[in-house]
């Protein structure tokens, strides 16, 4: 975790020391809080949907052509549990650590700000 902590830190001064400067740090800062926020909150609601998939059909809800239930030790739960498996990291810590990195990004911003004002 040091690594993006360094990045985050890093990126702010390394694109205004760049050729596009200011106005390429606000593009950047914009541009990271628009698609992390969409990436965290895909990542948190598709973890939830295949949690709740494997719910679903645990909870005998899903149906076969002939109108039995679909339960366990079949290959529709196999399936749930191996996107449930990717889903708990999604909801659980992709999701939510991409909403501390945003928050980070633009804190460090500010903070660094009065570096940028010339």
């Amino acid at each position: 975790m040091i690594v993006p902590g360094l990045v985050i830190i890093f990126v702010p001064v390394a694109t205004y020391l760049s050729p596009l400067g200011a106005r390429g740090l606000g593009g950047a800062l914009v541009g990271t809080t628009v698609v992390g926020v969409l990436l965290a909150l895909n990542m948190a609601n598709g973890g939830g949907a295949w949690d709740n998939a494997k719910k679903y059909i645990e909870a005998g809800h899903l149906k076969d052509e002939s109108g039995a239930p679909i339960g366990k030790k079949t290959g529709p739960h196999a399936a749930a549990v191996v996107g449930d498996t990717v889903g708990d990291p999604f909801k659980d810590t992709a999701g939510p650590s991409l909403h501390v990195l945003v928050k980070l990004l633009a804190t460090i911003t500010l903070v660094l700000a009065p570096l940028f004002i010339r």
